[in-house]
This record gives structure tokens, sequence and C-alpha cells, in this order.
């Protein structure tokens, strides 16, 4: 990876993240937080449909498989779609924090070409957080969750209130996220960055 920018550098006062008590446990399928984000959820018929579970600590491990959907240069992955995985899955850490965050920045870097068909191994973990600001890395690899590193990404997520979404989401959504019955779907349509 090349140099990371100040911005997704922890300061020296940040601190060793905590995984929540109420976290799910190591192993436990995630889910998607929302049936129509693109990354993880069921209702994009050509989404990432990507599955991440709880690791050891603040971790997460995911796989999605690359479909033709989702090329880019004939037979090859398209990198942003290869950028939205590794925010999906950075995303899914905080879970196990059990805060709202979104996305501040998302450095990546492409190591090689991921071929149509590949199942990308991805592995991502929160590496300190300053107030607000939730540092994390991540890798994405090819061949197995021991193969070469295809992609990586630091990131900034920034804590955010709910207020957030209902403020700036289109209302038809909100409104349909917030109406559902089930309180579990209804609460976690608005868990991680969308």
């Amino acid at each position: 990876m090349t140099a990371t920018s100040a911005a997704l550098t922890p300061p020296a006062d940040a601190i060793p993240p905590v995984r929540h008590p109420d976290a799910p446990a190591h192993g436990e399928l995630l889910g998607a937080h929302y049936e129509f984000c693109f990354g993880c959820g069921g209702g994009q018929p050509h989404g990432l449909h990507l599955e991440a579970r709880a690791g050891d600590g603040v971790r997460v491990t995911a796989e999605f498989t690359v479909t033709p959907d989702h090329q880019g240069a004939p037979g090859l992955a398209h990198g942003g779609v290869l950028a939205t995985a590794l925010d999906e899955t950075l995303g899914s850490l905080n879970w196990l924090l059990r805060v709202i965050a979104v996305t501040g920045r998302l450095e990546t870097d492409f190591a090689r070409p991921v071929p149509v068909g590949t199942v990308l191994h991805l592995e991502a973990e929160v590496t300190a957080v300053h107030g607000r600001k939730i540092y994390s890395t991540a890798t994405g690899r090819i061949g197995g969750p021991d193969g070469p590193v295809a992609v990586r990404a630091d990131a900034l997520f920034i804590e955010v209130k709910v207020d957030h979404f209902i403020d700036n989401g289109r209302p038809e959504e909100i409104q349909a996220a917030m109406s559902d019955p089930d309180q579990v779907r209804r609460a976690r349509a608005f868990e991680v960055n969308p």
C-alpha cells in the first residue's frame, strides 16, 4: 500500500478500539443492514450481496463473488465495485462497536486484477478511535483468505446520529424503513453507512 494520508493516521492520543459487549458473537453472520443496500442487501439484483461475519476483537471477514454485472474491463472487476466491497466490509465493523457511522474518507490501493467469477475474501479491523473518528483498514484477497492481496484500503468513519439519515435520505425510503413493523430490521436500517 502506498503511504497513508495524514487524515487516515490516528492521532497520538487515539485509543484502541473496544468491542461492544452486545456485539455479534465471533463467527456470526451479520446479515444485511438494509434490504436495498447495494453492498449487502438482497433487494439489489446487481448488488454485491456481500456477506460479513464477526471476527475476533474488532474485526470482520466478508466474501463476495464478482459477477459479470460487476465488470469494468472485459472479464475483470470494476475498480469502483472493489472499492465498494472494501467500504461495505469496513462499514460492517461499526456493528462490533455498536455505533452509527458513515465513511468520511476511503483510500484504496489496487494490487492486482480481480477476474469475473472470483470470490473476493475480505478482512477488516478497527485500528483506533478518537472521539467520533473511527480508523480502520481492510484487505481483499483472491484464491482464499490467505491468497494474494488484490485490494487494500484505509478508512476513516465518523460517528453520526440517526438524524443524519433522516435529514438527508429520500423521504420515501426513510419512511418505509421507519415503518417496518420488525423492530430489529427498522433499527438495523440505520446502523451502518448505507
